[in-house]
């Protein structure tokens, strides 16, 4: 099963974390892969000064904007 960790730190989460996770579950839902997908939230992945964090089957993403994260789901979950 793929792995989507997402830091709800109090730095990720008001740095758009909030909004990031609204558009994973969306984005799973789109695509009917939210059954294949697990998320997870972490209260600090340790690198809050790189915020917002998230890991997507292992691989960390920081800075993370919520206008990028399609293009980093895609690349990560979507067999293409």
């Amino acid at each position: 099963m793929k792995k989507i960790l997402i830091c709800m730190g109090s730095s990720c989460f008001a740095r758009e974390n909030r909004e990031n996770l609204q558009i994973i579950e969306e984005f799973l839902r789109s695509h009917g892969i939210s059954d294949s997908v697990r998320i997870e939230g972490s209260l600090c992945m340790g690198n809050c000064a790189l915020g917002p964090n998230i890991t997507v089957n292992g691989n960390e993403y920081h800075e993370v904007k919520s206008e990028e994260l399609p293009q980093i789901l895609t690349k990560e979950l979507v067999d293409i």
